[in-house]
């Protein structure tokens, strides 16, 4: 038995076209083109995305929780001027007003005869430099809770 075209097909066929129950080569190949092009564009879209968090990694802690949770808001919900408001805070520098209240507060509990509340901050090494006791933290923050606990009472 030999394989012949039907009399009303054409003579030429072109090169795309299979057999019945052959493989199609060429949606196979547009398939993985496909595939690859989308995980590809995905995978340029995370990175612009995350870009304002790349840029404030360098900054402040505050700063770079604020700009992570605009730039989470921004992929889920789509609203692009989230991400537009991360990017400018990323882009700006917070000025660092804790340290300077950190140390008005510690200067007033030295005033009032209050030991200071050790900086949370600094390591434990260097707590116990400076000629505290390793449990110093934990004896500050327990007074804190009977000073509290009075209070309340």
């Amino acid at each position: 038995m030999s394989e012949s075209l039907h009399p009303a097909a054409p003579h030429h066929l072109p090169g795309f076209i299979t057999a019945p129950g052959d493989t199609d080569i060429l949606m196979v190949v547009v398939g993985i083109i496909l595939l690859a092009s989308v995980l590809f564009v995905g995978n340029i879209y995370l990175k612009i995305h995350s870009l304002p968090e790349r840029m404030a990694h360098k900054s402040q802690k505050l700063q770079f929780e604020i700009v992570a949770v605009l730039c989470l808001l921004a992929l889920f919900t789509h609203n692009h001027l989230f991400w537009v408001i991360a990017l400018l805070l990323a882009l700006v520098d917070l000025p660092d007003f804790s340290t300077p209240l950190r140390s008005i507060a510690g200067s007033v509990q030295k005033m009032a005869g209050i030991p200071p509340d050790p900086d949370p901050s600094e390591p434990l090494d260097q707590v116990t430099a400076h000629g505290a006791s390793p449990d110093a933290p934990g004896k500050a923050r327990d007074a804190a809770a009977k000073r509290v606990e009075s209070h309340h009472a």
